[in-house]
C-alpha cells in the first residue's frame, strides 16, 4: 500500500509541475479567469443583474405602493454564478484533459508507462489529482472574490451554501477531468481528445432532456445520468447524497476506464 501511495505522489507531483510550466495551461487559466470574473461582475451589477433587478421592484414598489417580496441577494448570486461557472467549465476541462494521455502517446513515453512497474490505476489516480488540483488553483480566486462580495451582505449569508456549491463544482470538475483522462487515453490526438471529450460532456449535461421522452424505468435511469441535475441541486444549497454518489461514481469509472486502457496497451505490447 505504501509504495501505490509513493507512486500515485510521484505521479502527481509530475503531473502538476508539467502545468506550472506550460503556457498553454497558463493561457487556459488566463481565459476561465477573464470569463469568470466577467460573468461575476455582470451577474452582480451588470445591467441586467440581480443589483439592478432588486432597486428596479424596490422603485416599483414605492411608485404603485406594492409591498415588494424580499429577495435572498447573496443565495440568488451564488446560485447564478455557480450555474454559469458549470458552463464554462464544459469548455474549459476539455483542452485541461486533451493531454493528459494523449501527450504521452505522441512522444511515445505511454509505452514506458504502461511497461513499467507503477500500477495503472496509481497513475490514473495521480494524473486525476494533478490536474485537479491545478483546476481548484483556478477557482480559488474566484472564490475569494465571492467571500469578498459576500461579506457586504446583512445578515450575512450562511457559509454552509457558498461551501456547497464549490464542492458541487469541484465534483463536477473532477468527473469531467476523469471521463476526459479515459478519453484522452485512446487517441495520441489532443484536438480529437478535447472534441471527443466535449461531446460526452454535453450528452451527460442533457441526458435527463434524451430522457423525458422515454417512459418507465430506462427514462427514469437516464435522467438519474444526468450531471446538470445533480449539479443544480447541489449548488441551491440541497444536500443530496445521492449527487454526491453519481459524482463519485462518474470519477472512478473514468479512472477505471483509464486503467483498462492502458492495461489494453500493455497487453498489446506484450
Amino acid at each position: 500500500m505504501g509504495v501505490v501511495l509513493s507512486n500515485i505522489i510521484a505521479i502527481y507531483r509530475r503531473e502538476l509541475q508539467s502545468y506550472f510550466v506550460s503556457p498553454l495551461a497558463y493561457a487556459i487559466a488566463g481565459v476561465f479567469w477573464f470569463l469568470a470574473g466577467l460573468f461575476f461582475i455582470l451577474i452582480l451589477m451588470g445591467p441586467d443583474g440581480i443589483l439592478a433587478a432588486v432597486t428596479a421592484l424596490d422603485l416599483q414598489g414605492q411608485q404603485f405602493g406594492v409591498p415588494v417580496p424580499p429577495i435572498d441577494v447573496p443565495y440568488e448570486f451564488v446560485r447564478a454564478f455557480l450555474d454559469r461557472m458549470g458552463w464554462l467549465l464544459l469548455f474549459v476541462l476539455p483542452i485541461l484533459s486533451m493531454g493528459l494521455y494523449a501527450e504521452e502517446r505522441k512522444r511515445g513515453t505511454l509505452e514506458l508507462l504502461a511497461t513499467s512497474p507503477v500500477t495503472n490505476w496509481a497513475v490514473a489516480v495521480g494524473k486525476l489529482l494533478g490536474v485537479l488540483t491545478f483546476f481548484i488553483t483556478m477557482v480559488v480566486p474566484m472564490l475569494a472574490l465571492e467571500a469578498i462580495a459576500l461579506s457586504a451582505s446583512t445578515p450575512p449569508m450562511p457559509p454552509t451554501i457558498p461551501l456547497l456549491g464549490h464542492l458541487a463544482l469541484i465534483l463536477l470538475a473532477a468527473a469531467i477531468l476523469s471521463l476526459g483522462m479515459f478519453i484522452s487515453s485512446l487517441t495520441d490526438s489532443t484536438i480529437l481528445a478535447a472534441v471527443l471529450t466535449f461531446a460526452v460532456i454535453l450528452l451527460l449535461l442533457f441526458v435527463d432532456l434524451i430522457a423525458k421522452n422515454i417512459s418507465g424505468p430506462i427514462g427514469q435511469a437516464l435522467g438519474y445520468l444526468s450531471l446538470l441535475k445533480h449539479y443544480n441541486n447541489l449548488i441551491q444549497g440541497i444536500f443530496d447524497i445521492s449527487s454526491i454518489i453519481l459524482f463519485g461514481s462518474y470519477i472512478i469509472l473514468g479512472i477505471f476506464l483509464t486503467a483498462q486502457s492502458i492495461d489494453a496497451l500493455r497487453f498489446q505490447r506484450q
